[in-house]
């Protein structure tokens, strides 16, 4: 299925042939990752489990994210949200609003599940642009703290900063009656909140 065609960049249901096409770009840019992470998800999108989408532009995969609309797992697992998992541009097609295109296509989506999605962000610095994108989105911390290998990090537990390390986050998808004005404490200009 498409969900978005405009400008040369298409968001459509990802492929089998996406899989090896993103994790070849992955490796490329020196990550270390696995087709199976992609398998997974086609495996889970055709147990409708999830929606996997791909993004194209100009004709190659350049990213992806994927919705479970009642996720397990998670902060809110088991609780009838849809979360956001796995999310991701790949270096060469940033700054082109890929990312935001998807976002908007996947709470789009979420929307037709619940009033509100999850999402899970790594803390380490390879997910700083994530952790912006979502605060700047909306999404706050549940207030749980942080998780580590899909279970609570207890205060003073010892962990690993890596892919594991999440901070859950969660947005309403509500729409607002009015916008909210505020002054910016550094230029005294208003700013949408």
């Amino acid at each position: 299925m498409e969900y978005y065609n405009k400008d040369n960049l298409i968001i459509r249901n990802m492929e089998l042939s996406d899989a090896q096409d993103i994790t070849d770009e992955e490796i490329a840019q020196g990550w270390d990752t696995d087709v199976s992470k992609y398998h997974k998800r086609l495996k889970d999108q055709k147990d409708g489990r999830c929606i996997a989408l791909t993004a194209v532009f100009y004709g190659r995969a350049a990213g992806y994210i994927n919705i479970y609309p009642n996720c397990m797992w998670g902060a809110f697992g088991g609780k009838g949200l849809p979360e956001i998992v796995d999310f991701g541009v790949l270096e060469k097609y940033r700054k082109h609003g890929i990312g935001t295109v998807l976002m908007d296509i996947a709470e789009n989506i979420a929307g037709e599940y619940s009033d509100t999605v999850y999402l899970g962000v790594g803390l380490h610095s390879g997910y700083g642009s994530a952790q912006r994108m979502y605060a700047k989105r909306g999404y706050i911390p549940d207030g749980s703290g942080v998780w580590y290998r899909n279970k609570v990090c207890t205060p003073y537990e010892n962990c690993n900063n890596d892919d594991d390390l999440v901070l859950y986050m969660s947005k309403s998808l509500r729409k607002q009656a009015h916008t909210v004005q505020e002054s910016s404490p550094k230029t005294g200009e208003t700013e949408d909140l």
